[in-house]
């Protein structure tokens, strides 16, 4: 093995822990933010706006791409690709796959215990949702899963299917954020931060894949 080829999983780690460490700490940021109210006018705003803007038509779409995507949903995608990678003899890998939603679960469910934000008013909810807000847990867990299923995949993918991947992953976590500021039930800093914390989940989590030496190469 050449010198520069066993060095790859050290820069690959310190890429995606510079990475992880980065997305926290503005999920860490958003969440103290939002928390003391320094984002109401912004949230209130949006929710607000996108309320007077509904549609039937893309009320029943967002209402369909929130109950797909889920907590159940995206912890389904990490249990789902986490057996076709094992199945495969990718067994460190998989088990990296399935166990990132796993434990993002327990730790947004934490944040929103310990913080216990007020959902918007029921005024604005298409669907009646009482729990705690922050962060928004259909946010965390959607890129929690599709951040560790690109960076997981990414070195075996050509570059068309990295790019699908990618645009998939982005599009789909985009889509399941907006409809929980669409429908009324998460303020938008809830989403943004759910954003960040599931994708430095994500890259802590492959992080500790590569230093176990799971894998050589990542997307970072």
């Amino acid at each position: 093995m050449s010198e520069a080829r066993s060095g790859a999983p050290v820069r690959d780690a310190r890429r995606l822990g510079a990475a992880a460490a980065l997305l926290l700490v503005l999920a860490g940021v958003l969440v103290a933010v939002a928390h003391t109210g320094g984002l109401q006018a912004g949230d209130t705003g949006a929710a607000v706006g996108l309320a007077a803007d509904r549609s039937p038509w893309l009320t029943v779409a967002a209402l369909v791409v929130s109950g797909i995507g889920n907590t159940v949903g995206s912890a389904a995608v990490g249990l789902a690709a986490g057996a076709v990678l094992a199945w495969r003899g990718r067994r460190a890998e998989g088990l990296c796959v399935a166990a990132v939603p796993i434990v993002t679960s327990g730790v947004f469910t934490a944040l929103k215990r310990i913080l216990d934000r007020a959902r918007p008013p029921a005024d604005l909810q298409v669907l009646a949702v009482a729990n705690e807000s922050l962060p928004s847990g259909h946010a965390t867990m959607v890129a929690a899963a599709w951040t560790t299923l690109v960076l997981v995949l990414w070195p075996t993918l050509a570059a068309r299917g990295r790019v699908l991947l990618t645009g998939l992953a982005v599009l789909w976590a985009g889509a399941v954020g907006f409809t929980r500021v669409y429908l009324g039930v998460h303020w938008l800093s809830d989403v943004l931060a759910g954003w960040a914390l599931g994708a430095g989940l994500a890259c802590a989590g492959v992080t500790v894949l590569v230093l176990a030496g799971g894998r050589h190469r990542t997307a970072v």
